[in-house]
Order: C-alpha cells, then sequence, then structure tokens
C-alpha cells in the first residue's frame, strides 16, 4: 500500500524536465506534484548526488518516500532535511517522528515529538503526545495477545486488506493486471490494483489466491471492499471510473465507493454512492453487523486531518443519511483510516496520528450506546510494528483474522498476515461512586452537589446526593485522575482527588464535609476562616503545584458564592536567598496565584497581589545575613505561602 493517506493512488500523469540541477528540481516538483512519487525520487537522488540539494527539495524527497510508506528511507532524507536547514515547519517534526520510529529509534522521535508540540498550536496530536509521553508503557502492556504469521498467499507486489465472503478471503492486490501489457503506476512503480479471492480453511488459513473475475474489477484500481451478509450487495473502492475516467479540477481520478448487486453469477448495477464527490476522496468502506450503517475514509469538507473516518446511515430504501465526522476521540490530524466494526461494538482502525509504535497502527475503541467514542488502545505488538500496520478484520466466533503490513520480512510492498488472538482486550471502565456525610456526626447528607472533574479541573457530569447521601456517577476512564467537588449551603466545599485503576471495576469515595464555622468578615483570611490548606510552594518556585490547584479551586469556588468579594493574595518566602530576591520571588508567586484564578474566570478587578519576602515568618526560621539556617525542610516550608484577605464583600 503506497498511498497511506486514502491507500489508492491517485491517477496522474508525470511530465519530463530540462537539464540543469535547477530545471532538473523543477521536473522533480511537477513530479511531485502529480503524486508521480517513484519518478521525483529518481530525479531528486540524481541531482542529490551531484552535490546540489535544497530545502524545499530534501522536503519532498521525503515526503515522496513518508507518501510512498517507506519510511525508513523518509528518515534517511528527513534526517539530510534537519541537518541542512534545522528549522522546518511542524507538520515536518510529525513527519520525522514517524519515520524515526520506522527505524526503532524513539528517543529522537520522542525529541522531534516535543518540537512539534511545541511549534503546532493546537494540533490533537500534539496534545494526545505531550499527554500520554508513556505510550510505550501502554502498548507494552497491550501487546503479546496475538500469534501472527504470513497469509501464505503474498506476491512480490503489495497485497492488503481483507473481506469475508462466501467462505472466501476478498483481498487487493498489485500483482498484474490481467492483461499482456502491465500498465504501471507513477506513485508506487507498480500495477493499478485488483480484488483476489482466497479459500478460507481451519484457524483462518487461507491459500489458492485467485482474480475475483466477477465484473467487479476495471483497467483503474479496485480495493477494499464489504459484503452484505447475503452476498447480494458489495461496497468497494474504486479509481473514479464507470463508463468514463473522471478528473478533478486538476486532472486527478480521486478514489469513490462504488455498490454492486450479485444477479446471475455476476456482479452488475454497479453505482457510485450519493456522497462521492469529485473534489474529494472516499474509501475503504465497512459495513455495522444490522447493516444499516457504513463506515468509509474521506477527506471531504469537515475532516479535521488528512484523512477522517466518517460514517452514514443506510436508510431502508436503500438510500443514504448525511455523513458524519466520527469526532476528536478517533479522528486527529493525521491519517485515520480502514475502520473494521464487529457485532458487539468492537471498532477497529488505522492511524498515524495517536501515538504508535511508528507508521500506522491498529487501535481498538469501544461503541458507546450513543454511537459514541470515550477512548482508545493501541492493541499493541505483534500486530503493530515500527512499519505501517492497517487494514485488520477478526472472526468474532474463533477470534482469528489478518491484518496487512509493510513490515520487514514480508514477501512484497505490503503483506497480508494471519493471527489468532489469544487474550481480548478489555476496554477498562472504573465506576465512580461514593457517599457524602456530616464529619461531626456521621449522618449521610442529601442533596450535596457534587462536580465530577478532570484533572484540568473541567467539569464533566454534575448531580445531587440522593436521601442516603449517595452519588454514582457510572463508568469513567481508568488510570485517570479526577477530583470530586462537592457543595452543600452552611458546609465547606470539599474537593477530592481521585485516582482510577487500571483495570475494570469501582471506586468508591467516601466524602465527609464540615459545617461553615463562622460568617465571613472584611480581613478574614479564607485559608483559616474555612480550614483550608495552606497553599505551599516548592523551594525557588513560584509555580502553581497540583496539590495547591486542588486548594485553590475551594478559594475559586468561594469567589462563584460571594460575586462581590474581593481578595487581596499576600505571598511569603522562606529567609534562604537575600531579602532583595525573596522579595522578588513572592512577588512572581502572588502573580501566579492571581493568574491561576483570572484563568478560571475571575475578574481581574476582584484580586490585588503582593510579596513580601521573607519580612513576615511565622515561627523562628531567619536567617539574615548569612542566608543560612539550622531548620527543618518542613519548617521553611511553613513560610513559603500565601494568605487570602477578604477585602470587600
Amino acid at each position: 500500500m503506497k498511498n497511506r493517506f486514502l491507500q489508492i493512488a491517485l491517477i496522474a500523469l508525470a511530465t519530463c524536465g530540462s537539464l540543469t540541477a535547477q530545471n532538473k528540481e523543477a521536473k522533480g516538483t511537477k513530479q511531485f506534484q502529480n503524486y508521480a512519487y517513484v519518478d521525483a525520487i529518481k530525479t531528486y537522488e540524481r541531482i542529490f548526488a551531484k552535490g546540489y540539494k535544497s530545502q524545499d527539495m530534501l522536503q519532498k524527497l521525503g515526503d515522496s518516500y513518508y507518501y510512498k510508506g517507506d519510511l525508513t528511507s523518509a528518515a534517511k532524507w528527513y534526517n539530510e532535511l534537519f541537518n541542512f536547514a534545522p528549522e522546518n515547519p511542524a507538520e515536518y517534526y510529525f513527519r520525522y517522528a514517524q519515520a524515526l520510529k520506522a527505524t526503532n529509534d524513539y528517543a529522537k522521535a520522542d525529541q522531534m515529538m516535543a518540537k512539534f508540540n511545541q511549534l503546532s498550536g493546537n494540533d490533537q496530536r500534539a496534545k494526545l503526545a505531550a499527554t500520554q509521553k508513556d505510550y510505550l508503557v501502554q502498548i507494552k502492556k497491550n501487546s503479546g495477545r496475538y500469534t501472527l504469521e504470513n497469509a501464505g498467499i503474498n506476491s512480490q507486489y503489495s497485497d492488503y486488506g481483507a473481506a469475508y465472503y462466501d467462505k472466501k478471503l476478498v483481498f487487493t492486490s498489485a500483482r498484474d493486471t490481467g492483461s499482456l501489457g502491465k500498465r504501471k503506476h507513477t506513485w508506487t512503480g507498480e500495477s493499478f490494483t485488483n480484488l483476489y479471492t482466497a479459500d478460507i480453511g481451519e484457524q483462518g488459513k487461507v491459500s489458492n489466491p485467485k482474480r475475483m473475475d466477477m465484473g467487479l474489477n476495471s483497467r483503474f484500481n479496485e480495493s477494499t471492499c464489504a459484503f452484505t451478509k447475503d452476498g447480494k450487495t458489495v461496497y468497494f473502492t474504486r479509481n473514479s471510473f464507470l463508463d468514463k475516467r473522471e478528473k478533478n479540477s486538476k486532472g486527478s481520478t480521486l478514489l469513490k465507493i462504488y455498490s454492486a448487486t450479485f444477479n446471475d453469477g455476476k456482479w452488475s448495477n454497479i453505482k457510485e454512492l450519493p456522497f462521492n464527490s469529485n473534489d474529494f476522496q472516499t474509501a475503504h468502506p465497512a459495513l455495522s453487523a444490522d447493516e444499516k450503517t457504513l463506515y468509509f475514509v474521506s477527506d471531504m469538507p469537515g475532516t479535521k486531518g488528512l484523512s477522517d473516518i466518517f460514517k452514514v446511515s443506510i436508510n431502508g430504501d436503500g438510500s443514504f443519511g448525511t455523513p458524519v465526522n466520527l469526532g476528536d476521540v478517533i479522528n486527529t490530524e493525521g491519517r485515520e483510516t480502514f475502520p473494521m466494526i464487529t457485532s458487539d461494538g468492537e471498532f477497529y482502525f488505522a492511524s498515524d496520528g495517536h501515538p504508535g509504535l511508528g507508521g500506522l497502527d491498529v487501535f481498538f475503541a469501544k461503541v458507546q450506546p450513543d454511537g459514541s467514542f470515550k477512548r482508545i488502545h493501541n492493541v499493541g505488538e505483534p500486530i503493530n510494528s515500527s512499519k505501517d500496520d492497517f487494514a485488520y478484520l477478526i472472526n468474532e466466533k474463533d477470534r482469528t483474522g489478518y491484518v496487512s503490513s509493510n513490515r520487514d520480512g514480508g514477501n512484497g510492498n505490503d503483506d497480508i498476515y494471519r493471527f489468532k488472538e489469544n487474550t481480548r482486550l478489555v476496554d477498562c471502565e472504573q465506576a465512580i461512586n461514593g457517599i457524602v456525610t456530616d464529619v461531626a456526626d456521621g449522618k449521610p447528607l442529601a442533596g450535596v452537589t457534587v462536580v465530577l472533574q478532570d484533572q484540568n479541573f473541567k467539569v464533566l457530569k454534575e448531580m445531587k446526593t440522593d436521601a442516603e447521601g449517595k452519588f454514582d456517577f457510572g463508568a469513567q476512564d481508568c488510570e485517570t485522575k479526577f477530583y470530586l467537588k462537592t457543595t452543600l449551603p452552611e458546609y465547606n466545599t470539599v474537593d477530592t482527588p481521585v485516582m482510577t485503576a487500571n483495570e475494570t471495576g469501582k471506586t468508591f469515595v467516601p466524602i465527609t464535609m464540615e459545617k461553615t464555622k463562622k460568617p465571613l468578615d472584611l480581613t478574614d483570611d479564607l485559608l483559616d476562616k474555612l480550614g483550608i490548606k495552606m497553599i505551599y510552594f516548592d523551594l525557588d518556585k513560584s509555580n502553581i503545584r497540583p496539590d495547591a490547584a486542588v486548594e485553590l479551586a475551594k478559594i475559586l469556588d468561594v469567589l462563584e458564592q460571594y460575586p462581590t468579594m474581593e481578595l487581596d493574595i499576600r505571598s511569603h518566602t522562606d529567609c534562604r536567598q537575600t531579602a532583595k530576591y525573596n522579595l522578588s520571588l513572592s512577588d512572581r508567586r502572588a502573580k501566579s496565584t492571581v493568574a491561576w484564578l483570572i484563568k478560571q474566570g475571575i475578574s481581574p478587578k476582584r484580586l490585588t497581589g503582593k510579596g513580601y519576602g521573607e519580612s513576615q515568618l511565622v515561627n523562628d526560621c531567619a536567617c539574615e545575613p548569612t542566608n543560612k539556617s539550622e531548620c527543618t525542610e518542613e519548617q521553611h516550608q511553613a513560610n513559603r505561602r500565601s494568605e487570602f484577605i477578604i477585602t470587600k464583600l
């Protein structure tokens, strides 16, 4: 499989060029723009060998291999690119990282992703890389669940994709065109692809591959298909061709999804689906078990990345609804492709946007009752490798199946592998529930507002406790940090951190609440008045610590309950360092605290902040003029604090 964007290459013609290095580079650029990557690579590498190179040329040379799926060669040329021009657009750090994974250089790949994260702004791939820094550990946990072997039907060319049909396996191959003259594709350097069948034996063993000469194959590319259970309808991918070849405004023939019906031993009545267009591509159809939903891949308007996965309803009369993007849990700015869904809602797809081992990896997600997705999982090795792994297909009954890959050790560019899943991957869930009681008498508190927040204090759900003081937020993610915020009039607000376990089960959270001791008055320190823990800072630091953020959330709650309240935030240090330095440090701490509250939505007009350095120590831990003290670290930390003084109610 050469075009990992949607998988089959576009059809376009390469052009010729002139003799100078610059003109030859222009020739290569023209070939690149026409998707003639094989020709572009030859042109670029010839002029590079003669000593000529430019940033644009090296970008396109690396990209040519990247789009062909040869990530090892792409890594070589991206390395040349970054040695020649260290600063490049953000996307090249991502592509270089993906290519480096193909060479198993994960350390340098992570460095490139960190740089990509700095440059890419709001890109979801960068966010995922930043929040899943332990992705290799997680992948390792999911690995080792399969046995895998070459399917035995592969050629020296590209063989990939799989679908079940009439006790046979239908797959895609570029092994020949079925004619005397082989027509080579300028993108891949191989013949156009056609559909083939193979017999399925015990444990998914396949044999006797044959060209599928039943009316579906044309003189252009055919690929990936999905059959209805009765075997009378098929949805398949083809370059835009029925009675004639159709082109877009740039002269390229794109991919479309077609349907056909089986009559008199042959597929006929071939139609393109109504949501196709000459302006974008559609490919890789997959049917839901009830055959009422078709999943597919496209770069149509509304696509988040290079290719996204969509779904569309199939109506009872055979018409189609409006395609719907599967959303941010599945789709990234990268390539999501090759969907597959089982009868019990196991959804598999390939992606290079989610953290993986390199190139495309196969991922798993569980479809929720409302059709949405909550989380995804990399299925691990050996299904995934440092190269492209895609087109996952599984038999739900015996857990055998097939996956395609261009990993080392195969027969051709892409090969089909047969697998047996020995241990199923469970979509881990933890049910978060608990009870709220009065700290004084232990009685349950009804009507308490309990808010479930993520680790960044974003509200996820909200409810009130029942007559027995109980609450239940249902299934949530495993190995995830949450906060439970409980509020009740005349009681102090409580923020409780919760870390769910790494296996399916329940997380029970008992919470106690204390009645507010005294009404608030001017000059009160909220920390003392409400029994809130002291906001501490690390030595020589002004950033808000996670434990401090929990306590600040309580301050935030009070400010929200008293919309006219104004606070003066006073920050203090210990005695170590000079008095001048400590004054500056404490001022930064006060401003950091004010900034945190403003970020949560509090008006700056309600907040003032000032640092007092070491001038107001709470113990005998002064150390001027030597800046040395015999006090313990705990004693010094008591001085690194903030106060929240009410200046207006």
